[in-house]
């Protein structure tokens, strides 16, 4: 049915006398209000005689980038907005441009013009050609960083691209690249298997597009990479925790989802936490060792709380009233994690006087439950 309606819609445009849209140009936004009508006058001179539709998936920005879109969508009939409400996140945003398109080949670009859109001609022609995805790459030959990247964003961008290149398995010059041209049909075959979090969307498609027996043949198209040129970087220590979450998930050929990993590893600084606030209100400042238990676990609690909330589930983060709600939510939650933890173990010790294996069983148990349960209901 759905097919059928975008089949209808592109009938129709070409009724009305309307050229149907090649290539669509996806653009995820959060607070970019200053840079979609520049960036789409630079795409429109690039794709001079090609229909193109120009799709802006904005995080319903605070500053008025979706209304702004809007205003120019009135102005010019191939710009569209899609602004979600509730979620956040640049994978997910990608994916419901890209699946939002009937055009037959689909195109994410940043919005900040660090990409260049000169060069989406020739990844349109090398996607043409019988390419499965055409990739703008700062590393090949005729590609630089330009002034687009500090040293130490270089450096951490040439580690992540080792890193990546190990779970897409085959050497890719800029796996990490967010500037991607593919049939839509090649998405498609792929978008049901994606994973929602996180923000490098093409290593994503790379390696899921190999774990399920079909590699995509890659077309590498080199490209300066610039300046931003208005607003902040979203690059953050958040990212690249997350990153690492989705390269763990890929090394498990997505048996564990990321947003498991990563409440997994909130988890271990938890426990941290814990160790610490139980030595400093016993050992420091000599409170009995049931109340400095308690207060530890408490302490534990709430920070694996703020921290999910942040970094886990930054796509549905919880704010004012909800977030307190959440918190005890959360906190009872895991309290009953923690007596089911507690029972397993010493079920387990019963049969098998092992304190070491006993305990990681309750420990894992207690993760997979409390993953589970504040996932439906917390962070629903």
């Amino acid at each position: 049915m759905v097919e059928t309606v975008q089949l209808d819609r592109v009938e129709n445009a070409r009724l009305d006398g309307e050229q149907a849209p090649e290539l669509a140009i996806v653009v995820p936004s959060f607070n970019e209000r200053d840079n979609i009508k520049s960036l789409y006058e630079k795409v429109t001179t690039a794709l001079a005689g090609v229909p193109f539709e120009f799709i802006v998936v904005d995080d319903n920005s605070p500053d008025g980038t979706a209304e702004l879109t809007k205003e120019l969508s009135r102005q010019h009939s191939n710009i569209r907005c899609i602004r979600r409400f509730g979620r956040r996140g640049l994978s997910s945003a990608c994916v419901e441009g890209m699946a939002s398109t009937a055009a037959p080949y689909v195109a994410v670009i940043d919005a900040d013009h660090q990409h260049d859109e000169r060069i989406l001609p020739e990844m349109l022609a090398a996607a043409k050609a019988g390419a499965d995805i055409a990739i703008g790459s700062r590393f090949v030959e005729d590609g630089s960083v330009g002034k687009g990247l500090s040293s130490t964003r270089l450096k951490g961008s040439e580690f992540a691209t080792r890193l990546a290149s190990f779970i897409v398995g085959r050497d890719i010059s800029d796996p990490m690249s967010g500037f991607f041209l593919m049939p839509r049909r090649k998405f498609e075959e792929v978008a049901p298997f994606l994973n929602r979090d996180g923000f490098k969307i093409l290593l994503d498609i790379l390696a899921t597009s190999a774990r399920h027996g079909a590699p995509l043949s890659v077309r590498e198209v080199g490209y300066s990479f610039r300046e931003r040129n208005a607003g902040e970087s979203k690059m953050s220590s958040i990212i690249v925790v997350q990153f690492l979450g989705l390269w763990l998930s890929q090394l498990t050929n997505g048996r564990l989802p990321m947003s498991f990993l990563l409440f997994a590893m909130v988890g271990i600084s938890g426990l941290l936490v814990h160790l610490a606030v139980l030595w400093l209100t016993n050992v420091v400042l000599a409170i009995g060792f049931v109340a400095a238990q308690i207060v530890a676990t408490l302490s534990a609690m709430v920070w694996n709380f703020f921290l999910n909330n942040t970094l886990t589930y930054a796509d549905r983060k919880l704010k004012g009233r909800k977030m307190v709600i959440g918190l005890i939510e959360f906190i009872a939650i895991c309290s009953v994690g923690g007596i089911a933890s507690v029972s397993v173990a010493s079920n387990i010790y019963a049969s098998e006087p092992q304190p070491l294996v006993a305990g990681v069983a309750g420990a894992l148990m207690s993760a997979v439950f409390n993953y589970c349960v504040t996932r439906a209901y917390t962070w629903k």
